[in-house]
């Protein structure tokens, strides 16, 4: 998947997510199913998960080779990232890293600032990616709690996919 599908399919998937708050009531924000997050902290930990992903895309790309080393594999496709995601997902019943465990809870009234930060978040990563040559997508990796080392271009699909993730979470199991 080349940098404009990545960033196009970025926010094809963010539309998504605005879409299903925006039609739905403010309740769905605070909605709770047993043992779950609230609809509101599915946005807050993509918040959480997309930050250290644009400060890692604004490093110059020598420190984060020194840091993480480089690819010697190919870039795996969108479709076998997402598979790899699902599978190690379900292995590890859906607890990941620092992200998953004290989610901070939030309120509607702070429902439009978390989504307005996901979106500028999300569009400081797109407007770098655009940028990025492939070889640099190809050979820079990135560690990821849950799927290990990764190359940019497998993180940012990630990324892209993660969001439909959520989205898909919260239509199935909130409404």
């Amino acid at each position: 998947m080349e940098n404009k599908e990545i960033t196009a399919l970025l926010k094809a998937n963010e539309s998504l997510l605005s879409t299903l708050f925006d039609e739905t009531s403010p309740e769905f924000w605070v909605t709770k199913p047993e043992g779950k997050w609230t609809a509101g902290q599915h946005v807050i930990h993509l918040v959480q998960s997309s930050k250290p992903l644009l400060k890692a895309l604004q490093m110059p790309n020598f420190l984060l080779k020194w840091w993480f080393g480089k690819s010697n594999r190919p870039s795996r496709s969108y479709d076998e990232v997402v598979k790899r995601y699902k599978e190690k997902l379900a292995l590890s019943q859906g607890v990941v890293g620092p992200f998953s465990l004290n989610m901070p809870a939030s309120d509607f009234s702070e429902a439009k600032n978390w989504l307005t930060k996901l979106y500028q978040l999300n569009d400081g990563i797109n407007k770098i990616t655009l940028k990025l040559k492939d070889k640099d997508m190809d050979t820079i990796l990135l560690p990821h709690p849950l799927m290990g080392k990764m190359t940019l271009r497998e993180i940012l699909m990630w990324n892209a996919y993660h969001t439909l993730h959520h989205v898909e979470v919260l239509k199935e199991k909130y409404i």
